[in-house]
């Protein structure tokens, strides 16, 4: 492969001047005829990296992808760019798929999305045979790529056959990717898919343009609304919470507040789910609350938010839920709330479960690294990156801690009291007893156990339940306590917490955002996005061409992102062309996008221009 043949194919094909990152060097190595495995993370361009190879090399690309959803968005959004692309999954009749197949034969396509469900049958894997012999595999994407790990948080069963294509087709180059993997994970990938010779690309996985804020849980609606309220408006956004009853709940509490929101989670029917992803996908400014039933392969690019109403599973959970905002390379924002209830409700779920007990071992790990994320006084960018093996510089300026600096304090004597309270009480009870104890209150409970005798009681006046409280959940996240499961949440000490009793360490915590009342404005917290997008909501040329291109979306039943992204938008907003010529410059706009396009969106700049109403 000549550089200038991809290159020209970037640009012509997909409208990019340039290739990202390591873009460039994968498709380079699959396009000679190497295997390679790609960590990417979400908008980083993964697809391009096996959509480029295909083109140019010859015969048919088959892109192994987990979900449905997933490959509607992918082919629709290649149709738009002019390549012959297809899917076959269970969305289709018989005859639709027949016909694919058909044409998959007569070589009439350069990329075929296929479920591994259905890769995996003799049939279609004798299909694939017939092809490589008459037209030939141009390679094997194997697409979220994580989902062949025990350890990963999409386990699906189905991708640990796919060692059969490295079986039945040795020659064809393979390329699996994935936007979030640990060294486990990455490790199981490799083994499971045989691909030990095949090179890897880590790419950076900072998503400098996502700005991460972790709240103390106290009114989460209430806080989720100012949130909104401050920042998003307009904005599509993702809100996950735990179970399906709380999606149901805050979704229908949204929409009395006046927002367009919609729940989606595995209890729903599949009529109602399509329906809501179908909505939320094709038009502007809808908010899906879910479960983590929703999102992978999700590929909306102007997602400007994701919120966390609850922990999720761990790092990797959150970093790929949170992925899913900003895609587009604009500005989003990741948001949470948290309390040490969403520690104990989570433990509950992985203790209960089914699991054998090292993997329940690993996930309490998993959970332990995201809740000392939580707390953490660190910059959040740098402590996502060290989880994934990755250095970071901190002072982001892109998240809570490094914008409003975390006020903390020497709680050594505070700890030693915490402590010493849950070893005198026998080491079972839970926070809110334990506080108790602590502010010297007479509870049913208290006379029960007797608890005012204990040396502890009354002993913590001079904090009140909300800094004990938090005192008790930093604890927990220091690893200084464990949460008991069999005890009901109730905590008990560890080996680390010696030292401290024994007078022999320090103990800082931070103070919670509430104690120290933090003063930034709604105006200071949305002038990021509004600076993006620099006043273009207010431009009567914005809301034109997003009307213009919502017309075309609709008339070609497309989700508006996949005729143009807003980073094109915005492009054409600023530089106004007034040419095809000059149309052509705008990054995202190839050459079958400027012919099927080009006038009709000159025709809306030039209307601007000489102040025509729409």
């Amino acid at each position: 492969m000549s550089n200038s043949s991809a290159r020209q194919i970037l640009l012509d094909v997909f409208g990019y001047a340039d290739f990202r990152g390591e873009q460039q060097a994968i498709v380079e190595h699959v396009v000679g005829g190497g295997d390679a495995l790609v960590l990417m993370p979400t908008g980083g361009g993964k697809s391009l990296c096996y959509q480029l190879p295909a083109l140019l090399r010859q015969g048919v690309g088959i892109v192994v992808s987990p979900l449905i959803a997933l490959m509607q968005d992918q082919v629709e959004a290649l149709n738009q760019l002019g390549v012959q692309a297809e899917f076959l999954n269970s969305s289709l009749d018989a005859g639709a798929a027949r016909e694919i197949s058909q044409r998959l034969l007569r070589g009439e396509l350069k990329l075929l999305y296929v479920a591994p469900e259905r890769l995996l049958m003799d049939g279609f894997l004798g299909l694939l045979e017939r092809l490589q012999e008459s037209h030939g595999l141009a390679l094997f994407a194997i697409d979220e790529a994580h989902c062949v790990s025990q350890w990963g948080h999409d386990f699906r069963p189905e991708y640990r056959g796919l060692t059969v294509l490295h079986q039945r087709f040795p020659e064809v180059p393979r390329i699996a990717l994935t936007a979030t993997a640990d060294a486990p994970t990455r490790g199981e990938i490799v083994e499971r898919l045989a691909l030990e010779d095949a090179q890897q690309f880590v790419a950076s996985f900072d998503r400098p343009n996502i700005r991460y804020r972790v709240a103390l849980k106290a009114n989460a609606r209430q806080q989720l609304q100012a949130f909104l309220e401050a920042e998003h408006a307009n904005d599509a956004g993702i809100v996950y919470c735990l179970s399906r009853k709380k999606v149901e709940e805050t979704a229908a509490w949204l929409q009395e507040q006046g927002w367009d929101a919609l729940p989606y989670h595995a209890g729903l029917d599949a009529a109602t789910r399509n329906r809501n992803q179908r909505r939320f996908l094709r038009e502007e400014g809808v908010i899906m609350v879910a479960t983590v039933a929703f999102g992978m392969g999700i590929d909306k690019p102007n997602v400007r938010f994701v919120a966390h109403l609850d922990l999720p599973k761990s790092m990797e959970g959150y970093y790929q839920e949170t992925g899913r905002a900003g895609r587009d390379g604009l500005p989003a924002n990741a948001w949470m709330t948290y309390g040490l209830g969403d520690v104990v409700s989570m433990r509950q779920m992985l203790d209960s479960g089914d699991a054998p007990e090292e993997r329940k071992r690993v996930e309490r790990q998993k959970l332990d690294a995201l809740l000392g994320f939580c707390e953490s006084t660190a910059c959040r960018h740098q402590t996502i990156l060290r989880y994934f093996g990755e250095t970071h510089p901190g002072d982001c300026g892109q998240c809570d801690n490094c914008l409003t600096p975390v006020d903390t304090w020497n709680a050594t004597e505070a700890a030693r009291m915490a402590l010493s309270c849950v070893y005198r009480s026998g080491q079972r009870f839970g926070v809110g007893h334990l506080v108790d104890v602590l502010l010297g209150k007479s509870t049913p409970q208290m006379e029960k156990f007797q608890h005012q005798q204990l040396s502890t009681f009354g002993i913590g006046k001079e904090l009140t339940q909300a800094q004990w409280s938090s005192v008790y959940r930093q604890l927990v996240a220091a690893g200084l306590l464990q949460v008991q499961m069999e005890a009901y949440g109730g905590l008990s000490l560890t080996e680390e917490a010696r030292p401290v009793l024994r007078g022999e360490s320090e103990v800082w915590l931070r103070r919670d955002a509430e104690a120290v009342k933090r003063t930034s404005s709604k105006a200071e917290r949305g002038a990021r996005v509004r600076e993006a997008f620099a006043g273009a909501n207010e431009d009567p040329l914005w809301q034109a061409l997003k009307a213009k291109r919502m017309e075309l979306a609709r008339e070609q039943g497309v989700p508006p992102y996949v005729i143009f992204h807003d980073s094109t938008l915005l492009e054409i907003l600023n530089q106004r062309p007034g040419s095809l010529t000059e149309m052509g410059r705008i990054s995202g706009i190839g050459q079958a996008k400027l012919a099927r396009y080009g006038d009709e969106f000159l025709k809306v700049v030039e209307d601007a221009a000489n102040g025509v109403k729409g």
